[in-house]
């Protein structure tokens, strides 16, 4: 399948942005289509191959709305693969180019056309008082046209289209005043709505900047060190694997190592935490990261589009396509409530006047107010922006989440199953201790071990290597093969089978482990036991405080899984104060475990790092990664912990149920105001120009409450 993203150019209203996601969903030979209103972006996942995806989407786009290009964004790296004509590649920059010049110009006609509206306001409403009713007439008149000749002009294309949207309802309603006399009511819906749709413009685009200031943390270029001196770079340019200057106070520009220099780094902007990081031979560093005084010389580890930096920025970028269920309802109700208000608006017009309660004037003026407090922008904007807004603000401490609805879903969530190693705990174990069994010696047992273990990325296989030093490296065994979840097989050069790994793993092949001798790891030598290698591994920093919040937020089960021995796992879990574990369990195993922990208490979040805990992620209703390391674990989350610490787990929790309780009051307070107000207008006891008010004035509201969740503060 193959994904293209596209901006729609000339996207200003929420409710048309479900329209075009509902109407490009139906083509036949689209998988997915999702329109982000935040970023006016259409995302396609296309079922089947279309060379003239782009083409066929427009006619979609223009079959319900007006003045809306489709232009396919050419930088997005799922676009690259799909197909074009140079032409098409030209026609795009063009009309890309011109829709920017236009919505900037387009911007200050409709400040200035807006300003004299309200002159021409003022001006009618004192000829009017002083009785010249025609000035009065043609100021009000002048107002209208004015404030909404815009809206005027696409009101009647969506007319003559059949299409009864925001503008139509809009343009029908001050076209009608005017024809009825009502000038005033006209010219104040113009200005009221004009002057509604700049401050919620300006609401968003607020929104949208403080996300897209995450883009500033990658850096565009980098000096890399070559033959001729240093280069100053274009980022994306650098290999893996090449040497990079990194000066004082340069942000770093790819994922690296420091092979020169000392410093301090800032990774606030990555992970939200303010702590400077001490940085030396040998420490790895994140894109993103602003280095302190020192220079430091790294060799780059990731390239640029796998480097921390841009896996943030596309994480968050990308949330949008993943929407929860209340922007579905959303998308669903815009789509559905126009029809309603436009038949019921009918019936009040046509209805009540042939039953003899009043003039066909007045109820055509109450069904034209209904028409204006009916627009449900306050919905269609305050629900998608709180979304947007609660996944940016969750970004700054460090957790990335891929879509609301994975953020409704942390929300619910009352049980979280935790890994071991890496996250409970700091994944980087020691050895305490190697004892032998009869016919060998501590170092002999150290070093097969060691030498079992030189291909495995197992944190013990690590530990193990660490302790063994040189030794571990004079040994040469052959035909190695890892056992996922039990440990390593192999031959030593005498042909003789060498094992090293759990008691599973030593009865599997009939390695007989006397009781009481348990360990972390056992090795065996031709099929007896050799030795025990006792490791231990210290609790992550804020594991047991975040133990403690999960409990206080009404967490029912707190669980640890891992595949290591259950004196290792007890020990653990007594230390951070988790009252349930599992131990010993495959990869396998962990998935079945989640399973049944989702059964018995709801929606389900499992932590974990690394490879082996990607299944387990996946089967979770919420995946959480730890860190930013294993692309394979991050690739299976759900969410991210960029921060690599637990204590941001509980935050995030906090962070998402204030989310959905701002969403799930906007749309309660939003829907009974505008019932209100349009019951008021059905009996005529609302003035249009008051309805367009009320409608504007609760946009605002709930626009202003979604937006604050971009910088909510967490001790709420």
């Amino acid at each position: 399948m193959e994904k293209i993203r596209y901006t729609l150019v000339g996207l200003d209203c929420a409710g048309c942005a479900a329209k075009a996601e509902a109407a490009v969903n139906k083509a036949p030979w689209i998988e997915k289509a999702t329109v982000d209103f935040m970023n006016k972006r259409l995302t396609v996942v296309l079922s089947d191959i279309n060379p003239n995806a782009t083409e066929d989407i427009q006619h979609i786009v223009d079959s319900v709305l007006v003045g809306v290009q489709v232009v396919e964004c050419t930088d997005e790296p799922e676009n690259k693969a799909h197909k074009h004509s140079h032409k098409h590649e030209h026609d795009n920059e063009h009309g890309h180019e011109h829709g920017h010049e236009h919505g900037g110009k387009a911007s200050t006609v409709m400040i200035v056309t807006t300003i004299i509206a309200v002159i021409a306001l003022a001006t009618g409403l004192g000829a009017k008082a002083m009785h010249y009713e025609i000035v009065s007439a043609v100021a009000f008149a002048a107002a209208i046209l004015l404030a909404g000749y815009d809206v005027i002009i696409n009101g009647v294309k969506s007319v003559f289209r059949l299409r009864l949207d925001e503008s139509a309802l809009m343009s029908i309603a001050m076209v009608a005043a005017a024809i009825l006399g009502e000038f005033f009511e006209g010219a104040m819906v113009a200005i009221l709505f004009r002057i509604g749709e700049w401050l919620e413009d300006v609401a968003v685009d607020n929104s949208r900047q403080s996300i897209e200031k995450l883009a500033e943390i990658r850096p565009d270029t980098a000096n890399v060190k070559r033959a001729a001196g240093v280069a100053v770079v274009r980022a994306e340019e650098v290999e893996i694997g090449e040497t990079i200057l990194i000066r004082p106070h340069e942000r770093i520009p790819l994922d690296c190592i420091v092979i020169d220099g000392n410093s301090t780094v800032d990774s606030s902007a990555l992970t939200g935490e303010s702590v400077p990081i001490a940085a030396e031979v040998g420490t790895e560093l994140l894109s993103g990261m602003m280095n302190g005084d020192g220079s430091l010389t790294a060799k780059t580890t990731n390239n640029y589009e796998n480097s921390a930096a841009a896996r943030i920025i596309s994480l968050v970028t990308e949330a949008s396509e993943n929407k929860g269920s209340a922007e579905k309802f959303v998308t669903r109700f815009a789509v559905i409530y126009t029809p309603i208000v436009v038949a019921l608006a009918v019936l009040i017009a046509v209805i009540p006047p042939l039953l003899g309660l009043g003039t066909f004037r007045d109820f055509v003026f109450r069904s034209l107010t209904f028409l204006v407090a009916s627009c449900p922008c306050a919905i269609v904007i305050s629900i998608p922006l709180a979304f947007f807004s609660a996944i940016g603000g969750a970004s700054k401490f460090g957790v990335l989440v891929k879509g609301g609805n994975f953020a409704e879903l942390l929300a619910k969530a009352r049980a979280v199953a935790f890994d071991k190693t890496g996250t409970v705990t700091t994944g980087k174990p020691q050895v305490n201790q190697v004892l032998a069994e009869d016919g060998f010696t501590a170092e002999q047992v150290a070093s097969m071990a060691a030498a079992a273990e030189i291909n495995s990325v197992h944190p013990y296989a690590q530990a193990i290597r660490n302790y063994a030093g040189n030794s571990g490296e004079a040994v040469r065994f052959s035909d190695y093969s890892e056992i996922s979840g039990h440990g390593v097989r192999c031959k030593a050069p005498d042909g003789r089978q060498i094992l090293c790994g759990g008691r599973k793993l030593m009865s599997k092949y009939g390695v007989e482990v006397p009781e009481g001798k348990s360990a972390q790891a056992y090795v065996a030598y031709d099929g007896k036991l050799a030795g025990r290698i006792y490791i231990s591994d210290t609790a992550a920093e804020g594991a047991e405080d975040t133990i403690r919040e999960l409990e206080k937020l009404g967490f029912a089960s707190v669980t640890m899984l891992t595949g290591d021995g259950k004196e290792a796992a007890e020990s653990v879990a007594n230390s951070v104060g988790i009252k349930d574990f599992r131990a010993e369990l495959l990869p396998e195993n962990k998935v079945e475990a989640v399973n049944e922990i989702k059964a018995k208490d709801g929606v389900t979040a499992f932590v974990g790092d690394g490879i082996n805990d990607a299944p387990v992620l996946a089967a979770a209703d919420v995946g959480i990664a730890m860190g930013l390391g294993s692309g394979a674990a991050i690739e299976a989350a759900d969410i991210v912990l960029s921060s690599n610490n637990l204590s941001a787990l509980p935050k995030a929790v906090r962070h998402f149920r204030k989310a959905m309780g701002i969403i799930r009051f906007n749309i309660i307070f939003a829907l009974v105001i505008k019932a209100f107000v349009l019951i008021l207008a059905a009996f005529g006891m609302a003035p249009m120009w008051a309805a367009v008010l009320a409608d504007v004035g609760v946009c605002l509201l709930c626009v202003a409450n979604s937006a604050r969740l971009i910088n909510h503060n967490l001790s709420d």
